[in-house]
């Protein structure tokens, strides 16, 4: 099992549990503790082949830099000693000297007394002279003969030999990374071959039945290997020379042999999935046979990433990674990256970290260290950490967020309102021009899609409509999304804003009941209809929405009190409600019709509801807003809408 966790049934094999449960930190120093101190292997590389490699041994300048004291400027050469009654009103002639000096022409006459020879910036500087004057504070003087009307100083404008670089200086210590700096300090000294830290060779393997290869026909209730090229990658990132080997089925004997060749090449072996006590799970079983101690830790106290797996193997160091993708990319840069770090000679990761506000309350696991990903806006006083609402399989998880914050494993819940640490995922934040939280729309990617062309950031957060006004309303975001019906009125949306915010009508779309074509308990019907028949049949499952969406809102009006089978299933959005009734999943939920029509499934109209815009007044000015307002009333913007299947307000 890989990429999904979802235990594959075996009658045939005895379910495994869990061996004890270690904290992060016990089950980190248990396994450093098993892989080091080591020998660090090494290796020369080629100047132009060591960019990111650590260095393994100090490097001693062979030469001076510069080898040879050169002028810092154009103008000439001279003794100071010529110069020292030198003023305005008392200038000193000198005769020029028959050369010219530049760069890489090695000086033939000296500078003697009353004398001064023609030098190029960067120019060796010749016998006799020990300081340069600018050809700005010269006048000709004649055809061989200058006037020179102020001092100069011994070594005015120039670099003495050695100045930068002395020979025999230790120029870089061993550990260096291996930079462009540094590859300009190596190359400035001639030096073309360096002994660096052997890249640890890694290799990586996927496991289980399920998996395909992107590229490959997709199967039915198969998915695409994702584990093994993000690890891939995430370990060229962090100093490894990465080996994807392919996805291994489900079978022990066939696992076994690719473990051990693999083991057998390499000096680390990854795997992504087969670490859970489900009964088609087998990595670990075959770790214990590959060599001593074996395994370290099975299960450590870490959300996500519980299943995780740590093991050596005859002083090489075996992970098996859990198989969401979230899961194994939080326990392979928390647990993983440090040993791999240590084991390429490179220091450890100094990750960026900025102070957030939490706007809502996220509930914890007591017990276990818990990851929370994070998008982050800019707030009236500080930053805003939006956690991500997508579970350990969300594959964008990590792509869309900005950083993570940690809730420690004795907290059950990180209040609304704490201000928290985040750890960045790239060095440097760029917060969004432009902040959206609200309902969820397949029409705003293609309001937005202009801005993006233009170069403008805009994040999207879909929390609900609900949600979004109380974002709108705490200042949060720049606008957000909005479809809320109001019973008193008979309106959308204008009733439920406040002070501070205003009404951007977006566009109408058609919101109705989804099933499949081939359903006949759905034919014919009208919305109402349709929820009455499959109230009756209780093997008709629903799909519903999550708590604060307007379609949720719809929806209870619908079923009047009613919680049929599959009400609690709750996705955010519209193509998720679409993907289970298509799917089987589900027999009928609810969705707007351009997603339904996507889908090719049936759609019964109920409501043209609006979905519109409560815009942050403060915000109004602001370029990215008014980009967005000018996308939205834009004749290109209301054609690619209305080609989607909605209505322009």
């Amino acid at each position: 099992m890989s990429n999904t966790s979802t235990p594959k049934p075996s009658p045939s094999l005895d379910q495994d549990q869990f061996l004890t449960i270690l904290s992060r930190e016990d089950a980190l120093a248990r396994f450093e503790a098993a892989l080091f101190p080591r020998d660090l292997p090494s290796e020369p590389r080629r100047l132009d082949d060591a960019l990111g490699c650590a260095l393994a041994e100090d490097v001693v300048a062979p030469i001076d830099v510069p080898p040879f004291d050169r002028s810092n400027v154009d103008g000439f050469a001279v003794g100071s000693a010529d110069l020292a009654s030198a003023g305005e009103a008392a200038p000193v002639q000198l005769l020029l000297n028959d050369e010219t000096i530049a760069c890489g022409t090695a000086p033939t006459r000296p500078v003697l007394s009353g004398t001064a020879t023609a030098i190029a910036t960067g120019g060796p500087v010749p016998r006799g002279a020990d300081a340069i004057v600018m050809v700005e504070h010269t006048q000709p003087a004649g055809q061989r003969a200058i006037e020179v009307r102020r001092a100069a100083s011994p070594g005015q404008f120039v670099s003495y030999a050695g100045s930068d670089i002395a020979r025999g200086e230790a120029l870089l210590r061993a550990g260096t990374v291996i930079g462009s700096r540094e590859i300009g300090m190596l190359a400035a000294c001639g030096i073309a071959d360096v002994q660096v830290a052997r890249r640890p060779r890694v290799a990586i393997l996927s496991t289980g039945d399920e998996l395909v290869q992107p590229g490959e026909a997709l199967r039915p209730a198969a998915i695409y290997d994702t584990n093994g090229a993000i690890v891939t990658a995430a370990i060229a990132e962090n100093g490894g020379e990465a080996h994807f080997l392919g996805a291994i089925a489900d079978d022990e004997a066939e696992l076994e042999a690719a473990m051990r060749n693999a083991l057998a090449g390499s000096d680390m072996l990854v795997l992504s999935g087969g670490t859970s006590k489900g009964a088609g799970d087998v990595s670990h079983r075959i770790i214990a046979r590959l060599g001593k101690p074996g395994i370290i830790a099975h299960g450590v106290a870490l959300k996500p990433g519980k299943p995780l797996c740590l093991a050596v193997c005859d002083g090489k160091p075996v992970i098996i990674l859990p198989g969401f993708p979230t899961s194994a990319m939080f326990t392979f840069h928390d647990m993983i990256v440090p040993v791999l770090r240590r084991m390429a000679g490179l220091p450890p990761r100094s990750d960026a970290k900025v102070t957030a506000k939490v706007p809502v309350r996220i509930a914890s696991e007591l017990g276990r260290t818990e990851f929370v990903m994070v998008s982050l806006v800019e707030g009236s006083d500080t930053l805003i950490a939006y956690p991500s609402g997508k579970g350990s399989g969300a594959i964008t998880s990590f792509a869309q967020a900005d950083g993570f914050l940690k809730i420690d494993a004795l907290a059950d819940q990180m209040p609304a309102g704490s201000d928290t640490e985040v750890t960045l995922f790239t060095p440097h934040v760029r917060v969004p021009d432009l902040v959206i939280v609200g309902s969820h729309c397949t029409g705003l990617d293609l309001v937005t899609a202009p801005l993006a062309r233009a170069g403008l950031i805009v994040r999207s957060i879909a929390v609900g409509s609900l949600g979004g006004l109380a974002a709108a309303k705490r200042g949060e975001c720049d606008l957000a999304p909005i479809h809320l019906f109001d019973d008193k009125t008979e309106t959308y949306n204008a009733p439920y804003l406040t002070d501070g915010l205003e009404l951007v009508p977006g566009w109408r779309r058609m919101q109705g009941i989804v099933f499949r074509k081939d359903d006949p308990r759905f034919a014919g019907l009208d919305a109402q209809q349709a929820v009455r028949a499959a109230l009756a049949d209780p093997a008709c499952i629903m799909v519903n929405r999550n708590q604060g969406a307007g379609t949720r809102i719809l929806i209870d009006r619908l079923l009047a009190g009613s919680r049929p089978d599959g009400y609690w299933n709750q996705p955010r959005s519209h193509n998720a409600v679409a993907a289970a009734v298509a799917q089987h999943r589900a027999d009928w939920g609810m969705t707007i019709a351009p997603v339904a029509h996507a889908s090719g499934l049936g759609f019964i109209p109920l409501a043209e509801e609006h979905y519109d815009f409560a815009l942050v007044a403060a915000s109004k000015r602001r370029p990215a807003v008014q980009a967005f307002l000018n996308a939205l009333a834009s004749d290109e913007g209301r054609a690619a809408l209305t080609a989607a299947g909605f209505r322009p307000a």
